[in-house]
């Protein structure tokens, strides 16, 4: 038993220090056990998510299945029934560390569903236990409904008899050097959540492996989309502050999902409007996918407007400008407090032609630069005429899409 704990402890350790998904740390672990003779036929692992959308992750793993599966579980205001009935809820809520189930007689009598479930496909024995990665979850009782950070994790036997006490003493020593691993790539998994969701999943990945030295900056050429909603200010102020913020979360969720659909980034929110870019290797692509998303975004806008005043709601319309050019892309800020942005003229330029829409009376104003690589594929590109805007030297044209 010695080697065999050694030998997967020092797998897992190793794989803790290297970059290795929850999925693929779980799988070496599963078929090392199988290999050392361990007659686990299941194992599933329950972690706490730090993710805006998932209060939680699980993992499945069969002997007999092909890899491992992963669940995302949404945070939810009410507890789903089948983690309520479980026996993680239960260790939880008790501030058990360990749980053991045999599976023997009729399954109606086991205590929880799923192990009437694990008796039914034939398996024998059920063990589980919890290890918290920032405190003993055991060592008091937590609230199952907000567990703190850790694992929990149960593995199912198939032998006639159940586990061996050997097999116990196995998965109990590597429960240690499991948590670790686990909770290492557990934190990378959420720094790579976390960044994406503040600051985009280029610029967080960016971040994430080391660009992170205020000044350092890579010009691009990009589409820069300016976003803004009408009438913000006069709705802020007469509604109330959660129905104001439940307005601007449902149109910026409607936004972000027209860009992110057709491949752009979003950059940063501002107020009651926001910044992205489209860049991609070819300019005449990107100026393609940033109209597209514009000619889009009228129509999910319209309808959202449409079902906010049909149900009582605040709504109201928008304001967007595409221009294209080079951008500064990277981070600006203070020593210890930076910005992962985009700057410069072409930025300044959007931002002037946002202010256009208004007196144009359009809500889509589009420069040249981001209309003509696509006017010989559109027909519904528009010339507005050539306008002198604030900051810039020469007239511009201006061009809309067609209502």
């Amino acid at each position: 038993m010695g080697d065999v704990v050694a030998d997967i402890s020092a797998w897992l350790l190793s794989q803790g220090l290297a970059d290795i998904s929850q999925e693929q740390l779980l799988e070496g672990y599963c078929t090392r056990l199988v290999d050392a003779g361990v007659s686990v036929a299941r194992i599933h692992v329950a972690l706490r998510a730090l993710h805006p959308v998932f209060g939680g992750l699980g993992f499945d793993w069969y002997r007999n299945g092909k890899s491992i599966v992963r669940q995302n579980y949404t945070r939810e205001s009410v507890p789903r029934l089948q983690w309520v009935n479980s026996p993680f809820y239960d260790m939880l809520k008790k501030g058990l560390m360990e749980f053991r189930a045999p599976l023997t007689g009729r399954p109606d009598e086991q205590r929880f569903p799923i192990l009437a479930d694990l008796h039914t496909q034939g398996f024998t024995d059920y063990f589980a236990a919890a290890k918290g990665f920032t405190q003993e979850l055991g060592s008091k009782s937590s609230d199952p409904n907000d567990p703190p950070e850790g694992m929990i994790i149960s593995w199912t036997s198939d032998a006639e008899g159940g586990f061996s006490d050997r097999e116990i003493a196995i998965l109990r020593q590597l429960m240690p050097p499991l948590a670790l691993a686990l909770k290492s790539a557990s934190n990378r998994q959420t720094g790579r959540d976390l960044l994406a969701t503040y600051l985009g999943p280029d610029a967080g990945a960016r971040v994430l492996s080391g660009d992170i030295q205020r000044g350092s900056l890579e010009t691009i050429r990009a589409v820069i989309w300016y976003f803004d909603l009408q009438g913000f200010t006069t709705l802020a102020e007469t509604n109330p502050g959660p129905a104001v913020i439940a307005m601007l979360n449902d149109y910026f969720g409607a936004v972000v999902s027209v860009i992110r659909e057709n491949r752009g980034q979003v950059m940063k929110f501002m107020g009651d409007g926001l910044l992205a870019i489209f860049a991609f290797a070819e300019q005449q692509e990107a100026c393609h996918a940033a109209i597209a998303a514009a000619a889009r975004l009228r129509n999910v806008m319209h309808d959202l407007s449409r079902q906010r005043e049909q149900g009582g709601l605040p709504h109201t319309g928008f304001t967007l400008s595409l221009h294209a050019g080079d951008v500064l892309y990277g981070n600006i800020g203070a020593e210890d407090r930076l910005d992962f942005t985009v700057i410069g003229p072409a930025v300044n330029a959007a931002a002037r032609i946002l202010d256009m829409c208004k007196p144009l009376g359009q809500d889509l104003v589009f420069s040249a630069q981001a209309a003509r690589p696509a006017l010989a594929d559109r027909d519904d590109l528009i010339s507005l005429g050539r306008y002198m805007l604030r900051g810039i030297p020469e007239p511009q044209e201006l061009f809309t899409l067609a209502p």
